[in-house]
């Protein structure tokens, strides 16, 4: 029996493989395939941090440190769905969440006081941010819209805004004191051990990192983000907005990016909110800006009514003094600072280009915007974007190209892997990281107090893969394959050099492999789109992650219907199903209407390639049958458009697993290499379409009723079941496979 592991997520992902995964374990296990699952929620893994403190039913194991062990093996087989990469508020959400569950867990310590809280701070920092994708990416990427959904996308095309020439809508970023501009990088020439300190102005040291190891050829790069220039661009920002007459709106990554980010976040905060802050800053003291203004009017709430009077008319009469903020939800008021975890870069961005560069305002008016993205870093690729489409307008969705992504992401690749190597720095003075062999000093940074300094690194060996996965693909696709790097960068300088020694021992005749900055790859690419021709995007993790939603957002509507393979190290796979979060505001809708309008397309592609490498892997012919049915049933139902609608009473999630079920099943019964399985599922396909009326039926029973899950974090499983499997019929026809 062989086996696909598969990730039990959080909010709509979660909610999808409740009602999807049965009909899976019932399909595969004709190919005997066992389809387990692994938790990898945030409740999940915010549990198994604790087990000293619980009851013995209430324990779990670690299941991501079990996946991350897996994930160098070389037969593992994981489907891996979107996860909350958990910001502060969310974390302290689902802590508290948990306990009212009867779960004895400590609170989140903001300021840990002692060492008990800061072994408790630590614990729940492993689970917040990135905690999940680091230890699964054991391999580079490789993600592209699929044919099917590309096809679908020509033929009935997504509303694109119009662009105006005269549009106000802009960057701005921060040309000095931000960790582009103060990076330094270097490669490592043999194995050492490297540690991080900080040395005071009065000499002493202060260790932030003790001694780790480095490998033979390792990139290692360090910079800081100075929050005297951050402070300043931030306050020139927002004055730029007012003078526009633009809508001011941040465009961060405090989820991912969890430790420099939320300090970004909250300084940008405080700066908006600057009078507030300077004339009432003792009373402030107990709050919160990195957690956004949502936890500061939390806090605001428990002080004394004339307390609580003053500062909500001192922010009330800010806001109204300042540029409008752009925002998240402009019938409840929820501006772009209120939450951190609320407008997320690499999807924030693009849905604001698609929109013909308009964002909302508190009157639900589409405005022009200023997207204020303080770190230069990859900036410019949005700036690109916004100067083509002004000078060429919208993109046609009907002729335009594609841009699939080759991503550098393997072994904690890049700045997605520098969370426990990223401090706010305590005294003014000087960071060293040193050669623990040799005691040099092998970079460094002056620094103030309040500063954000971060250290990075990438290992060899993925970069090797990373540049064989793209010449694989520029000879497998014909179509230029482009490095997006930036050699006046000082890490990109580094990893040019490395790009350049390995093309030179590889076959790479009549292949396009240029070498380009951020900018000028956008403008390349963006020009071949128009026309038409698809172009490979070749980059780090953190544009990976950006370009892999901004292409699929022009191009399809969403980047949640992408096809994401990550060839494992080690030889395994691990299969992503597409970009786009986890969609709270569909559990939203689905508690309060009975509707989940969550796409599954993802799923089923990702499991269609994770049948072929079981199949591959393992000569199993009859996973190659299932394979190949699915990747037929999911063009026959995007054909038949049964993917979710918006509303309650249109087809939901729910009945698109019907429907893929149906689909998947008439496939298998009508094909001819396996005649086991076609006797198998032809009375299956049979009664699935005799009684597709009363299936529906009893799906869409839920439809405009409230559902009680038990819980938003961790629902309840009985509850659960019954509000994401609520046909009788279907579930006894699929028990019967």
């Amino acid at each position: 029996m062989s086996t696909i592991y598969y990730t039990k997520t959080d909010e709509a992902p979660a909610l999808a493989t409740q009602s999807f995964l049965p009909i899976v374990q019932a399909f595969v296990k004709n190919a005997g395939i066992e389809v387990v699952t692994k938790d990898i929620s945030l409740a999940g893994r915010i549990i198994a941090q604790f087990p000293e403190r619980l009851k013995e039913n209430q324990r779990i194991s670690d299941d991501l440190a079990v996946l991350g062990t897996l994930a160098t093996k070389p037969d593992t087989n994981i489907i891996k769905l979107p996860n909350i990469s958990a910001s502060v508020p969310q974390l302290k959400e689902a802590i508290a969440e948990l306990q009212s569950m009867g779960y004895a867990l400590p609170n989140y310590p903001d300021q840990p006081a002692n060492d008990l809280e800061k072994e408790i701070k630590a614990h729940y920092d492993k689970v917040k941010g990135s905690a999940v994708n680091p230890v699964l990416r054991e391999g580079n990427s490789d993600r592209r819209a699929p044919k099917a959904v590309k096809n679908y996308a020509k033929k009935n095309p997504h509303k694109m805004g119009a662009w105006s020439a005269d549009s106000k809508t802009s960057v701005l970023t921060m040309s000095i004191g931000d960790f582009k501009s103060n990076e330094r990088s270097i490669s490592i020439e043999k194995p050492t051990q490297i540690s991080i300190r900080l040395v005071d102005k009065q000499g002493q040291k202060h260790p932030l990192k003790p001694a780790f190891s480095l490998l033979a050829g390792e990139i290692i790069d360090a910079s800081v983000m100075e929050i005297s220039a951050l402070s300043k661009f931030l306050t020139e920002s927002i004055a730029q907005c007012k003078k526009e007459g633009v809508l001011f709106s941040l465009h961060m990554k405090a989820t991912m990016m969890k430790v420099s980010d939320p300090i970004i976040f909250g300084v940008a905060v405080q700066t908006y909110f600057s009078e507030v802050f300077a004339q009432y800053g003792d009373l402030l003291k107990g709050a919160q800006p990195n957690d956004g203004l949502a936890s500061i009017l939390s806090y605001i709430d428990g002080l004394e009514d004339q307390q609580k009077e003053e500062l909500l008319k001192a922010i009330n009469q800010t806001i109204a003094n300042g540029p409008d903020i752009a925002m998240v939800n402009s019938s409840q008021g929820i501006t772009n600072l209120h939450v951190p975890s609320d407008v997320i870069i690499d999807a924030s961005m693009p849905a604001m280009i698609r929109n013909g560069g308009k964002m909302w305002d508190k009157n639900n008016r589409e405005r022009d915007t200023i997207a204020v993205i303080p770190d230069s870093s990859y900036a410019s690729i949005y700036q690109a974007t916004i100067d083509f489409c002004k000078a060429h307008g919208a993109f046609d969705p009907t002729t335009m190209g594609t841009v699939p992504n080759v991503g550098l992401m393997a072994q904690k690749a890049e700045e997605y892997g520098s969370h426990d190597k990223t401090f706010q720095i305590e005294h003014a003075g000087t960071v060293e990281v040193i050669d623990e062999n040799t005691s040099e000093v092998l970079l460094s940074h002056s620094v103030e107090k309040g500063d954000i300094w971060r250290m990075c690194q990438v290992k060899e060996a993925p970069i090797l893969d990373w540049v064989q996965l793209a010449v694989a693909r520029a000879r497998a696709t014909m179509v230029p394959a482009v490095f997006w790097l930036d050699k006046a960068r000082a890490h990109d300088a580094q990893v040019i050099k490395k790009v350049e020694k390995y093309l030179a021992t590889m076959d790479i005749k009549g292949l396009e492999l240029p070498i380009m900055d951020p900018y000028s790859a956008t403008i390349y690419t963006l020009e071949r789109l128009k026309q038409g021709k698809d172009t490979i995007s070749v980059s780090g993790n953190v544009l990976r992650d950006y370009l892999t939603d901004l292409f699929p957002i022009l191009e399809v509507g969403t980047s949640a219907k992408m096809l994401s393979i990550v060839p494992l190290m080690q030889g395994g796979g691990l299969f992503e199903t597409g970009a786009g979060g986890s969609a709270p505001k569909h559990v939203e809708q689905f508690v309060e209407q009975g509707h989940l309008r969550w796409d599954s397309l993802g799923e089923f592609m990702a499991l269609v390639v994770s049948l072929e490498y079981e199949a591959e892997k393992n000569n199993n012919k009859k996973a190659a049958i299932l394979a190949e049915a699915l990747d037929k049933a999911t063009e026959k139902f995007l054909d038949l458009d049964k993917s979710p609608g918006r509303e309650p009473g249109e087809l939901d999630n729910r009945g698109s697993h019907y429907y893929i079920a149906q689909y998947w099943s008439e496939a298998l019964s009508v094909q001819d290499k396996d005649e086991e399985l076609s006797t198998h599922f032809k009375p299956i396909a049979q009664q699935l379409i005799q009684s597709e009326k009363k299936i529906l039926n009893e799906l869409t029973a839920t439809a405009h009723h409230k559902q009680d899950l038990g819980g938003y974090y961790k629902p309840d499983a009985k509850k659960l079941d019954a509000a994401l499997r609520p046909s009788q019929l279907l579930n006894e026809i699929i028990a019967s496979i």
